[in-house]
This record gives C-alpha cells, sequence and structure tokens, in this order.
C-alpha cells in the first residue's frame, strides 16, 4: 500500500527516540534480602545447594529479579516516558504483549539483610518484526540492582508488542508447540519415542528437572539421563478456568507432578474430573497425541 513504509518509519523514528531513557525512577526493594523467602525460593524448585541455607547464607542468584517485584499492584515507580512508550505502541495497533526472554548478569552475591534499591532504563527498541503471533516491536529493559548501593547485578527483560495476526478460522487449533533448544532437545526426542528422560549429573548423581546445562549440586556440566518409572503424585496443582486459550477447553487441572524419583515437572492431569484432583492424588505417566506433530506427556489420575 502506497505510503505504508513511510508510515512505519515514522513510528520506528518515535519509538527509537525512546532509548536510553528512564523506564524507572529509583525503586526500594518491598523487603530486604531474608531467609523466608529464600528458604520458599528453593522449597518451590528444589534446590538444595548447601550454599542457600545456614548463618553465611547467600540468596540463589536467579532470585535477583524477585527482589524488586511490586507484587500484584502496579509499580509506583514506572516512569511517563514508558507508559509513553507503551501508550504509543498500543495507539499504533501494538495493543498484544508477551514477554519473550530474560538476561541477567550477577556482580555479588546477595545476603539475608542486604536492601535493594534498583532502577531501569529502556535499552532498545528493535525495528518492525514478524512473529507467528503477529507484526510487532521488541522492548529491552535493562535494570540495574544495588545492595548497600553497591551494583549487585543486572536484569535485562524483553517483551514484545504486536499486533496479533488474524486467527485461523478452523475452530480446531493447534496447541502451542513447544520451544525446543540444545538444552533440551533430548528430553523432547525422549518424549517422541515415548519415554520421559530425567537428566542425572554423572559428577554427582544428582537427578535434575527441567534439563540444565550443568549440575545445581557440584557443577558439572557431564550428565546422563534415566528413564522415569512413570509413577508419581499430586504435588500441586491449579484448575484454569480464564483466561479462554485457543485449543484448551477450561476448565481444566494443570499440575506439579512429583515423580517417583523425586523431581518435578508441570503438566495437565486427565482422566479424572477437575474438580476432584487433590495434592497427594497418584497419577500415572501416559503421552497423549494431540496432531500429527505434537506428543505431550501427561498425568492420569489415579482415584482409590
Amino acid at each position: 500500500m502506497t505510503g505504508e513504509p513511510e508510515v512505519h518509519d515514522e513510528l520506528e523514528a518515535r519509538l527509537k527516540a525512546y532509548e536510553g531513557r528512564p523506564a524507572a525512577a529509583t525503586g526500594v526493594g518491598r523487603d530486604p534480602v531474608n531467609e523466608p523467602m529464600i528458604r520458599h525460593w528453593c522449597e518451590a524448585v528444589g534446590d538444595t545447594n548447601p550454599a542457600y541455607a545456614g548463618p553465611d547464607a547467600i540468596a540463589p542468584p536467579t532470585m535477583l529479579q524477585a527482589w524488586t517485584m511490586a507484587g500484584l499492584s502496579r509499580r509506583p515507580e514506572r516512569t511517563a516516558a514508558y507508559e509513553e512508550l507503551l501508550g504509543l505502541l498500543d495507539e499504533s495497533g501494538h495493543d498484544a504483549v508477551v514477554a519473550t526472554d530474560c538476561e541477567q548478569e550477577y556482580l555479588r552475591p546477595l545476603r539475608p539483610g542486604d536492601e535493594i534499591t534498583f532502577d531501569s532504563v529502556i535499552e532498545s527498541v528493535s525495528g518492525r518484526k514478524t512473529t507467528k503471533l503477529g507484526t510487532g516491536y521488541f522492548v529491552t529493559t535493562r535494570t540495574d540492582i544495588r545492595a548497600g548501593g553497591e551494583l549487585a547485578g543486572t536484569h535485562r527483560f524483553r517483551i514484545l508488542k504486536y499486533a496479533p495476526a488474524g486467527r485461523p478460522k478452523d475452530p480446531k487449533e493447534r496447541r502451542p508447540r513447544p520451544v525446543v533448544n540444545r538444552d533440551n532437545a533430548g528430553f523432547w526426542e525422549g518424549v517422541a519415542r515415548h519415554a520421559l528422560l530425567i537428566q542425572r549429573c554423572t559428577g554427582c548423581g544428582t537427578l535434575r528437572f527441567p534439563w540444565l546445562p550443568g549440575c545445581n549440586s557440584c557443577g558439572s556440566p557431564q550428565w546422563d539421563t534415566v528413564e522415569a518409572s512413570g509413577e508419581g503424585t499430586v504435588y500441586s496443582y491449579v484448575v484454569m478456568h480464564h483466561p479462554p486459550f485457543p485449543a484448551f477447553e477450561p476448565p481444566y487441572a494443570v499440575g506439579l507432578i512429583e515423580l517417583a524419583e523425586g523431581v518435578r515437572i508441570v503438566s495437565n492431569v486427565v482422566g479424572v474430573p477437575y474438580d476432584e484432583v487433590r495434592v497427594g492424588m497418584p497419577v500415572r505417566l501416559e503421552f497423549r497425541r494431540y496432531d500429527d506433530e505434537l506428543v505431550l506427556p501427561v498425568f492420569q489420575g489415579v482415584t482409590r
């Protein structure tokens, strides 16, 4: 269409003008680094590293963002510049948003009692990109996190603000495809042949899931796999009612399943009514085919 490239060029120039402007004024962590949050984090992810407990404990480095989060309330420190940038994208039709990835850099360990401050900058706005979700712009913010005024780490967070692509008219939409990368490709190869594979560190023998490039316990990058027996129990669960997603029919139960081997996996609990799923319910692994390409591990509820 005549004039369309010029419109996009003008919008991109306006978006680029926000690069380098603050995204958040100086914020203060709602709580100091503290042992209860560290303990809950480690229990939730199954991390038993002794460095995170005891009188000389440090916080897991991956908790970096947790100390800056404002809960469910709107961030009071968000700047007018960042609001304007998001508003400009909304007004131009790019009103859908999805978080795409984050990067963290750790410069010093955080310890219980550390008071956290942070500030953010709009680091970059990409050119116009076309994705399967739709066409839009990637916005990256960089947050510098300090403890006692000393830089402790950096968190980059990237979102895609996009105009949703037209959906197919066929109501039988496909389920989303899993993201397969070099770290988890072996897991999905196992699923394709109906085997649920768990990584095992060949340095210390620790089992781990989800798949990671190195061992949380000893740091070894060497590993092999063991096949899960398929037996497990519901460790925790939620029932999804809203929002509705194409290819999913709410309500349905999503469980955090503790396998007999001791690791946990998130998957659907099937074969029983969603309102009968309970913590501690025995489940058994099965593999369910959703279309010509997609096979997923799910867990059949076992009622007594």
